[in-house]
């Protein structure tokens, strides 16, 4: 069974910085895709940021240049710093992994941006 643990959530003033962290573990044999995904009240979940296997990366249009993704293979955690933190960027932050060919996600941490 494969888990996905994120930490790093918690409450920020505007222009603050957080670093989400996303630890993979259980029976790994190949990871894919990392990212992270959000979801704000009465919103529909929607993309963040995301490192495929290749470490290439993709960003929503909206984080570009204040977010970055990275990830250490070696002990299967994928991080996301975020800096100029915007009071609209409150929400559930979803850790999410394709890992062993299946999609899996984390319990989510909220991130809460205070205006």
């Amino acid at each position: 069974q494969v888990q996905l643990v994120e930490s790093g959530g918690g409450l920020v003033q505007a222009g603050g910085s957080l670093r989400l962290s996303c630890a993979a573990s259980g029976t790994i044999s190949i990871i894919n895709t990392m990212g992270w995904y959000r979801q704000a009240p009465g919103k529909q979940r929607e993309l963040v940021a995301r490192i495929f296997g290749d470490s290439s990366t993709d960003y929503a249009d909206s984080v570009k240049g204040r977010f970055t993704i990275s990830r250490d293979n070696a002990k299967n955690i994928v991080y996301l710093q975020m800096s100029s933190l915007k009071h609209e960027e409150t929400a559930v932050y979803y850790c999410y992994a394709r890992i062993n060919f299946r999609d899996f996600w984390g319990q989510g941490t909220q991130v809460t941006v205070s205006s």
